[in-house]
């Protein structure tokens, strides 16, 4: 019977606490990824941050951010300390009770010295677990608080997926008269989908209406991975590893040789560059390659797509960022890799462009001449 009494309201008031106190254990979670971020991000965009003379501002926000953190970590440590508090007087209040009933108990003749002892003995076994349900189970309580971002993210629905019946692709190329091959741009003004429809093509998203065919092939029947072993991309925003140069290259082909890599290198024009480097191809390029010009970054990404040998290229503005020369050297070495190969480019210049528009196709033209036919108007749709 005493235990009863003793145990539900030490662990009612356990469980009562430790939720109530999970709001502040969240908020601070939530702090402290605030003030990791504002850090991460002043120290990535440092550059921007020197533009502006803004290194105070920075440190400003910084220092808010951390002054949040400690008040929301001042109270979760208060509600802590008032569960443990509460604890305590529980199981103090029990023993006193429990003590007293033995005194009175012997003091009437109804119990010996040595049963207050034995009462003493069981209610010393009884505190150590019961002081470690309450341990364990705020420590449980605290770790799913701190799992819930990752098992809401484990928990969001994949808007991308292989089907149950998901079959490799395959591409084939039959040659009629060396017709086969295609060079195709799209224009049209930032923000007009350009970049969207290269991501439908490897299949980052889904059409919400209609499917797209490649040789035939509905690309939303296919498994992800073999779609996108026949792809390469040069994308608009180049990412780098903070890794050697090397490795960045080799990345689309990590078996690839050293001279496989060197190879690809001087296709995408930038071997002699990387040799002038103290390092050569073992230079790290720091975070997000901040330590190489924003065209070096465009050229080896390029040679990181040329080493992986795709049958369609898509290049998103590949040379956006370089000079005259480069691009004209880049874009000789882009027609060689893409002979007998599907290109898309996000340029215009080339033999077929599409008008992208509020992402819409407006107009399908073939440049046979210097003005483009016009082969599809759909402008006023």
């Amino acid at each position: 019977v005493f235990f009863n009494y003793h145990f539900f309201p030490f662990a009612a008031c356990t469980i009562l606490i430790t939720e109530w106190r999970t709001k502040y254990r969240r908020e601070m979670n939530n702090q402290d990824n605030n003030a990791k971020s504002r850090a991460i991000d002043s120290l990535l965009n440092f550059e921007t941050v020197k533009y502006y003379n803004s290194e105070d501002y920075e440190v400003h926000c910084f220092n808010e951010a951390i002054l949040n953190y400690q008040r929301s970590e001042w109270k979760s440590s208060a509600s802590l300390a008032l569960l443990n508090q509460a604890q305590n007087i529980i199981i103090g209040s029990g023993l006193l009770a429990g003590s007293l009933l033995c005194s009175y108990m012997v003091s009437q003749k109804q119990f010996q010295v040595g049963d207050y002892v034995l009462f003493g003995t069981y209610i010393i076994q009884l505190y150590i677990p019961l002081n470690w349900f309450g341990t364990y189970y705020r420590l449980i309580q605290s770790g799913l608080i701190d799992m819930e971002n990752m098992l809401a993210l484990l928990a969001e629905h994949r808007e991308v997926s292989n089907g149950t019946k998901a079959t490799g692709f395959q591409l084939i190329f039959l040659v009629i008269n060396d017709s086969f091959v295609c060079v195709c741009a799209q224009v049209g003004p930032s923000g007009s989908g350009k970049s969207s429809i290269l991501r439908l093509l490897v299949r980052f998203f889904d059409p919400q209406d209609g499917c797209i065919r490649i040789d035939g092939q509905d690309i939303s029947k296919v498994r992800q991975s073999s779609l996108r072993s026949y792809i390469g991309v040069v994308p608009q925003d180049i990412v780098l590893f903070n890794d050697t140069i090397r490795n960045n290259i080799r990345y689309s082909q990590v078996t690839a040789s050293d001279q496989e890599v060197q190879k690809a290198a001087m296709a995408a024009d930038i071997h002699s560059k990387i040799l002038e480097l103290p390092l050569g191809y073992d230079t790290l390029v720091g975070e997000r390659g901040l330590k190489l010009s924003g065209g070096e970054k465009q050229r080896v990404a390029i040679a990181r797509t040329i080493l992986n040998k795709p049958q369609i290229i898509l290049l998103d503005e590949a040379t956006s960022a370089l000079d005259t020369q480069t691009e004209r050297n880049i874009q000789a070495s882009l027609a060689k890799v893409c002979t007998n190969r599907t290109t898309i480019v996000v340029i215009s210049g080339f033999v077929v462009t599409g008008l992208i528009k509020d992402g819409c196709l407006c107009f399908f033209a073939q440049h046979k001449k210097k003005r483009p036919q016009l082969v599809i108007d759909n402008t006023k749709m």
